[in-house]
C-alpha cells in the first residue's frame, strides 16, 4: 500500500512540473527520462500565412512516444530564420529558439488532465494520440510563445501518461530489482 501511494505521490509530482514549466519542456523529458529526445513531424500545412505542425517527441533509445504536439506558428510574429527552421522540419521549435539565440518567453495558457475522447487539436478538431494503452487520462498543457508583444506561436502538447511507469521500469531494470539502499 506505502508503495502505492508513494508512486501516485511521484507521478502527481511529475505532471504537476512538466505543466507548469515556462521553460523548454524537452529539457525536462530528457532529464527525467534520462535520454535525448527526437522530433518527428506528422504533418506541416500552411493556414493562411500561418503554419500548422504537429509532431511527436521520442525518447533516444527506447522509442517511446513521450509527448504529441501541435503547433501553430504565427509567420507575422516570429523571426524569420526561425520560421525557416520550423517550415525546414529541421529540428524542435525550443531546439531552433535555443539554437538562433532568440530572446522569447512563454506563458502557460490551461494545463491539466482531460479524458482521452476530448483530446483536440488547436481548432478543437479530434486528435488521434500516437501513445499505446495511455489509460483514460491525458495530461496537456497549452501555451503561448511570444518573441515581442505578439504572440509568436501557440503549442499544445498532450504528454504520455505512461512516462512515470515507462522510467520506473527502466530504473527497476538497470538496477537488476535491487535497492540502493546501504
Amino acid at each position: 500500500m506505502q508503495d502505492k501511494k508513494t508512486f501516485d505521490f511521484l507521478r502527481r509530482l511529475v505532471f504537476e512540473m512538466l505543466l507548469a514549466t515556462d521553460g523548454r519542456t524537452t529539457d525536462m523529458l530528457e532529464t527525467l527520462l534520462n535520454e535525448k529526445m527526437r522530433v518527428s513531424v506528422l504533418r506541416q500545412e500552411l493556414a493562411g500565412g500561418d503554419h500548422i505542425r504537429e509532431s511527436i517527441l521520442v525518447s533516444g533509445s527506447t522509442n517511446l512516444v513521450v509527448s504529441q504536439n501541435i503547433a501553430l506558428v504565427h509567420s507575422g510574429n516570429v523571426p524569420p530564420a526561425l520560421f525557416e527552421k520550423i517550415a525546414g522540419k529541421q529540428e524542435g521549435i525550443g531546439k531552433s529558439i535555443s539554437a538562433l539565440g532568440l530572446e522569447s518567453f512563454r506563458e502557460v495558457a490551461a494545463s491539466g488532465f482531460i479524458p482521452k475522447a476530448d483530446v483536440v487539436d488547436l481548432f478543437q478538431k479530434p486528435v488521434s494520440l500516437r501513445f499505446f494503452d495511455c489509460g483514460s487520462l491525458i495530461p496537456y498543457k497549452k501555451y503561448f510563445i511570444y518573441f515581442g508583444l505578439l504572440p509568436g506561436i501557440q503549442m499544445l502538447e498532450y504528454f504520455n501518461p505512461e512516462l512515470v511507469n515507462h522510467r520506473l521500469r527502466q530504473a527497476i531494470n538497470n538496477d537488476g530489482g535491487r535497492n540502493n539502499e546501504e
